[in-house]
């Protein structure tokens, strides 16, 4: 009997963890968000070697008051697996960080940069319908996005410019990148095909 609470106290506790991930996994995203629109990603690779959290803290724009929180964003990020954090062998008790492979691809000049695809894709035009979801199930608007914004996502990127030329550029980094895979990983399937 006892074994059937333990097992019983364990999943309930596995159940509530799962659900609780759900719920807070959008920290994760907002938070890479946030390091690319503050330049993070960029700054670290610039500095050329792991940099030291307070060089980081005075090489972003970011208002005196703030400093303090980016030693928790750095943690979120590092524990995401888009940062490492490095303890000096020196005895400095400062850590540093330093890229991943995952923060390469958030590079500006990285050929393969992912950086354009997430920006569009975390914008708030594109973000907006997918709070409006339990209502779109409600009605019969053909999609949340037109049900948000009253036109379909190709018709409001040919009123707006800038969402325009935001998802034009995800798409020109997102090809070259998957491009690249494909004849990597795929190169047989291709092979005696003519380009017309």
């Amino acid at each position: 009997m006892e074994s059937n609470g333990v097992d019983y106290a364990s999943k309930l506790l596995e159940s509530q963890s799962h659900v609780w991930h759900q719920i807070f996994s959008f920290i994760n995203s907002m938070s890479l968000k946030c390091a690319i629109d503050l330049g993070i990603p960029d700054a670290i690779h610039n500095h050329g070697q792991p940099m030291p959290l307070s060089k980081l803290i005075s090489s972003l724009q970011i208002h005196p008051n703030k400093t303090q929180f980016i030693h928790r964003l750095m943690r979120i990020l590092t524990h995401s697996g888009f940062f490492s954090k490095q303890i000096s062998s020196k005895g400095d008790p400062e850590s540093s960080y330093a890229l991943t492979d995952a923060s390469m691809l958030l590079l500006k000049d990285n050929p393969m940069s992912l950086f354009p695809y997430l920006s569009a894709v975390f914008d708030p035009i594109l973000t907006k319908p997918w709070c409006e979801l339990p209502a779109w199930f409600k009605n019969d608007s053909p999609t949340p996005f037109y049900m948000t914004h009253g036109m379909a996502l190709w018709e409001y990127a040919g009123v707006d410019p800038r969402l325009n030329k935001l998802f034009n550029d995800a798409m020109e980094t997102d090809t070259p990148f998957v491009s690249s895979i494909l004849f990597d990983k795929c190169k047989g399937v291709f092979e005696g095909l003519e380009i017309f």
